[in-house]
């Protein structure tokens, strides 16, 4: 609610009929000399520098409570998608922004919470966001949630073309149709009040890779903080409640190809197995506090869900007590190259969102 609880329901409102006379824009900027910087939370796997901060998985997001008319922030460089809203509604889509200073402008008077959120993809190169600030007003203090959600996985969970009606996507129809907003992970933390990191990569696998193709798997990217060579991930405040992996789409959905290392599909599923328990116990060591979801995703004869069985099984036959399977349900598939669309991914947050209705407990770490 607002500004995460400091403003009432009543006093949000009152702001009601200024903010329908309210015209906010959002537009570049000259660079200024002095800005007074505004503090800013951050949500997603992002790393922090002395101009802002750096970011390649899905989902970075920041956020600052102001009372002013306007706001300013930079943009870095790197290809990206950026939401931009104040007190929950939308003020612009910048695709691909120059870097430089922005500003929304035209608010009413009072009390803000501005909001840009990254939602493509970035496998390329990281992209970078420079903090906000303040020409005039104040900066008002922003409540950390309390409850924090992690999701691991592949295109799936990054929101591949999800926000496409067909499954054509030439040029850049991928590109400007992925929209990890509609994804089941944020859609998901956003129904509980939590806080998210999505760390997911489009067409990688726990031992396979789609079509065998080259690039970490998820088990060797996960510990970096960034893609690539990069140095390992560290954040003493991330402890998340719920972590949910949803893995096993790319290693299986194409057939073997001569010169991979598995002699037979059996093999594979072996593989599969033995390195998403150990995934697993690695994610346990990190995160001893968070019950672990395994989502089963659909697949031919069910062969996914099968081995995502054997997984839980091996790994409660080793003593691991919070964990459980969920399996995703049928798709309709009709997002960019047969990917989920809006409407399956709403599907598969609202599977998610009932067991942990069902489970409050979780949450205080039972």
């Amino acid at each position: 609610m607002g500004l995460r609880g400091l403003l009432t329901a009543a006093a949000l409102a009152a702001l009601v009929p200024a903010l329908a006379l309210a015209q906010p824009r959002l537009v570049p900027v000259p660079e200024a000399a002095i800005l007074a910087p505004l503090p800013a939370q951050t949500s997603g796997r992002v790393v922090a520098g002395s101009d802002g901060w750096t970011y390649q998985w899905p989902s970075a997001r920041f956020e600052a409570a102001f009372a002013g008319e306007a706001v300013l922030f930079k943009v870095g460089t790197g290809d990206q998608v950026l939401q931009l809203s104040v007190d929950g509604a939308p003020v612009g889509r910048l695709v691909k922004p120059a870097p430089g200073l922005y500003r929304i402008e035209g608010l009413a008077n009072g009390r803000h919470l501005v909001r840009a959120s990254v939602v493509n993809e970035m496998q390329a190169a990281p992209a970078r966001f420079g903090g906000f600030f303040l020409e005039g007003g104040r900066a008002l203090p922003l409540a950390a949630p309390r409850r924090q959600i992690e999701f691991i996985g592949d295109s799936h969970s990054v929101g591949y073309g999800d926000a496409s009606e067909t499954r054509a996507c030439p040029g850049d129809g991928v590109w400007m149709t992925t929209d990890n907003a509609l994804a089941f992970g944020p859609l998901t933390a956003q129904r509980f009040g939590a806080d998210r990191q999505v760390n997911a990569i489009s067409g990688r696998g726990i031992v396979r890779n789609y079509d065998g193709m080259g690039g970490d798997t998820l088990p060797l990217a996960w510990p970096k903080a960034l893609l690539g060579a990069a140095p390992a991930y560290a954040n003493d405040d991330w402890r998340p409640q719920v972590v949910v992996i949803n893995l096993g789409t790319n290693d299986f959905s194409t057939p073997l190809k001569a010169g991979e290392p598995w002699k037979d599909r059996q093999a594979l599923r072996d593989d599969y197995v033995a390195t998403y328990a150990r995934f697993v116990q690695a994610i346990r060591a990190r995160q001893p506090q968070a019950f672990v979801i395994l989502l089963a995703p659909p697949s031919a004869e069910n062969e996914i869900a099968a081995q995502v069985d054997r997984v839980a099984e091996a790994l409660k036959a080793q003593g691991e007590a919070r964990l459980t399977v969920i399996p995703v349900g049928e798709m309709e598939l009709t997002g960019c190259d047969w990917h989920p669309s809006a409407r399956d991914q709403q599907g598969i947050s609202d599977r998610l969102s009932a067991f942990l209705d069902q489970h409050p407990e979780i949450w205080q770490g039972r």
